[in-house]
């Protein structure tokens, strides 16, 4: 049987980076998905982005909505300070699996916890099963539709509070307009907008990164 796409970012990764090494991994991934094939990684110019805010708040918790290859998990784990700890959710036992062998080999398994289940599911269990108190960061990059009721759905699950940081990827391409309306006429939130470029692609592919700060008591 071929090997999917995804598995084939995996083996290239196995083959290629420094096992322990967050940043090969990374740097990896990024080599194969600009050179052989496209993955909707978060990728290298917005990954920035996300380091930046990162290295800002230094959070100690973490959720991450959609695992995918486990690219995003392994840039956010990497700049984790002891003790912190990132939850990935992931609706995809594929992907969930791959994520998983990608941190794995990153050496960063003992920051990262993946979760497979649809968000909607997931999000009302994380207080209870998974001792969750609120999250100082969370990561959005899973299906677009959900961002805006998972938004929601965080709030009346007690998980976000005042400085929570939202990171959503993809808001213009393929794009979340609903999820944009809300947070910016909420009255929750400050919104700051990062113009990027869909992640490998060129300067005619714009998008957008959207940071939002939780500004409601």
């Amino acid at each position: 049987m071929a090997l999917t796409k995804e598995q084939r970012i995996l083996n290239y990764v196995l083959q290629n980076a420094v096992k322990g090494d967050p940043q090969s991994v990374v740097d990896n991934i990024d080599e194969y998905c600009s050179e052989k094939e496209w993955a909707m990684n978060v990728g290298d110019e917005k990954g920035l982005i996300m380091d930046k805010v990162m290295m800002e708040i230094n959070p100690s918790s973490c959720l991450e909505l959609g695992a995918y290859c486990g690219y995003s998990a392994v840039r956010t784990a990497r700049l984790l300070k002891p003790g912190g700890q990132l939850l990935s959710i992931e609706i995809s036992p594929v992907y969930a699996a791959i994520a998983k062998q990608m941190v794995e080999f990153a050496g960063l398994q003992d920051k990262v916890t993946f979760l497979e289940g649809p968000s909607e599911e997931m999000i009302p269990q994380l207080k209870k099963k998974y001792e969750v108190d609120t999250f100082d960061f969370v990561f959005i990059d899973h299906h677009k539709k959900r961002y805006e009721p998972d938004t929601k759905l965080l709030e009346e699950c007690g998980l976000l509070k005042k400085g929570s940081v939202l990171l959503a990827d993809n808001v213009i391409c393929p794009g979340a307009p609903e999820f944009l309306h809300y947070v910016r006429t909420s009255g929750r939130y400050d919104c700051t907008h990062y113009p990027s470029h869909v992640e490998y692609m060129t300067n005619e592919d714009a998008d957008r990164t959207t940071i939002c700060l939780n500004s409601s008591h």
